[in-house]
């Protein structure tokens, strides 16, 4: 019998690629370098049932759309052999994914990728830096706040980025993000306060590269996969060097069409070297599990910061991730049907 897997994900609403689809990229007033047709999140859904299909799997997707309900019925009734997880939010907070993850636990179902604990730590971005930093692995100097009120003697040095503590996929990161002076600190945190709820992220820019870094597997076995280096020469001298959420997910935006990802990254082997030891260390301090994707600067001398720690990173084929996984010579599909070996060997060692 072919060992079940369902795919599990939260998927309400309507999705903002589907209307895409009606844009005359002509329309834009700018020269597209990457397509408008964007796969929506339904037909990524589909694209990840079909690849572990073709592994051989009896794959199934299921849609929780925000009821509990729906997914104990999956646990409790007819329990797959293991829960691919990609459900990111619920009842639109990234902090209830966490919670998800718990029922799987509650119901002895294995599951893929990160532990509750794990994705409620690293959702909560001031926390993780201090578990970063009392652990030895660099990250920028920051200050955390639950007012949008700054004194004006705070002991970071200038540019600054501006950034809500608790949210994920760049989300409230925009041209303005970057500051250079206590007033534009100011203006941006009551523009952060407009929209999103405390705590806020003050840290100090690092200006240098910016780079994706994958790693695949577990324990001694971890590997970090090729890394990505994003390329910003193209972008307009007055917008900042980051990958904004324009820059990542708005096609209609010129930003979108201007950030290159190159990989392998153009680093020399020292700091490639640096870059792999402190992931690898991220990655095991923070509980990580199966992949996860680490958000890195570089600065002037080459020393590597790290940014952020992305349990259950976005698995969208040539996507970062996925990026990184065909580089080292692994199919979509293949890689897929790794991290559910993952999770299945969980269960056989629990047996």
């Amino acid at each position: 019998m072919r060992t079940s897997v369902a795919i599990v994900y939260n998927n309400v609403g309507q999705d903002e690629y589907e209307k895409l689809k009606e844009v005359d990229p002509s329309s834009l007033g700018f020269e597209t370098e990457y397509s408008l047709q964007v796969s929506t999140a339904q037909e990524e859904y589909d694209h990840v049932v079909n690849a572990l299909a073709a592994e051989g799997f009896h794959a199934r997707s299921w849609n929780i759309r925000d009821d509990l309900k729906t997914l104990t019925r999956l646990l409790s009734r007819n329990p797959p052999d293991v829960v691919f997880n990609l459900v990111e939010h619920f009842k639109e907070a990234s902090l209830l994914e966490a919670a998800v993850a718990g029922l799987y636990e509650l119901h002895g179902v294995p599951y893929t990728g990160a532990t509750p604990f794990a994705l409620g730590l690293c959702v909560r971005k001031g926390l993780t830096k201090q578990v970063l930093l009392a652990n030895g692995v660099p990250t920028p100097r920051f200050k955390l706040l639950n007012q949008p009120v700054f004194p004006k003697r705070h002991g970071l040095r200038y540019p600054l980025i501006v950034k809500p503590a608790r949210e994920d996929a760049s989300s409230g990161v925009d041209k303005d993000s970057v500051v250079f002076d206590y007033d534009a600190l100011q203006a941006r945190l009551a523009v952060l306060a407009g929209g999103f709820s405390p705590p806020y992220l003050v840290e100090e820019f690092v200006a240098g590269s910016e780079l994706h870094v994958s790693i695949l597997g577990n324990e001694a076995a971890a590997v970090v996969l090729p890394i990505i280096e994003f390329d910003f020469s193209e972008l307009p001298d007055d917008y900042p060097k980051i990958i904004s959420y324009d820059a990542k997910w708005n096609p209609l935006e010129e930003v979108y069409h201007r950030v290159h990802s190159v990989c392998p990254a153009k680093i020399s082997r020292r700091v490639q070297r640096a870059v792999e030891e402190i992931c690898l260390k991220a990655y095991r301090i923070t509980g990580c599990r199966d992949y996860a994707r680490m958000d890195l600067r570089l600065d002037g001398k080459g020393r590597p910061f790290v940014l952020e720690v992305n349990p259950n990173p976005d698995l969208t084929e040539g996507v970062s991730f996925m990026e990184s996984a065909e580089k080292a010579g692994l199919s979509f599909s293949r890689t897929l049907r790794m991290i559910v070996d993952y999770a299945l060997g969980r269960r056989r060692s629990a047996s």
